[in-house]
C-alpha cells in the first residue's frame, strides 16, 4: 500500500516543527543545558535541529504509518526494519528541505523587525537634532 506524498510531507512538517522548538526554542534550553549542549552527544541530539529530527522521524513514522519507502525483497523481520529505518531517513531529508524554506522565510522576519528598529531609531535620533 503506498503512503500518499501529503502524508509524508505533513510527517515531515511535524517532524522539522519539533525538532526545531526541541533545538532552537527557549521552553527548552533548560533541557539542552542539562543535557550538555552541543559539547556533549547528548545534548547534540537536542541542541540540532537536524539531528532531533532523526530520531524523532524513527519515533513518529511507526506512529503514523507514514512508511514512503518499502524494499522489493521481502525477508521475515529484516524488510520492516529497512522499511522503518528508509522511511524515517526520507522523512527526516524532507523536513530539513522544509527547515530551509522555514529558515529563510524567519530570517526575512528577523531582518524586517530590524530595519524597522534601525528606521524608528533613526527618526527618534533625528527628531531630537531637530529640537
Amino acid at each position: 500500500m503506498d503512503v500518499p506524498l501529503l502524508k509524508i510531507l505533513l510527517v515531515s512538517a511535524v517532524v522539522m516543527g519539533i525538532s526545531h522548538t526541541l533545538a532552537r526554542e527557549k521552553m527548552f534550553e533548560r533541557l539542552r543545558n542539562a543535557l550538555g549542549g552541543m559539547e556533549t552527544w547528548r545534548g547534540y541530539l537536542v541542541s540540532c535541529a537536524y539531528c532531533a529530527s532523526h530520531w524523532l522521524a524513527f519515533l513518529i513514522v511507526p506512529l503514523t504509518g507514514a512508511y514512503g519507502i518499502h524494499v522489493a525483497p521481502r525477508w521475515p523481520v529484516i524488510s520492516p526494519v529497512l522499511d522503518w529505518f528508509l522511511s524515517s531517513i526520507l522523512v527526516t531529508v524532507v523536513a530539513a528541505i522544509l527547515r530551509v524554506g522555514f529558515y529563510l522565510v524567519d530570517e526575512e522576519q528577523r531582518l524586517t523587525k530590524t530595519r524597522k528598529k534601525v528606521t524608528q531609531a533613526e527618526a527618534e535620533l533625528r527628531e531630537r537634532e531637530l529640537q
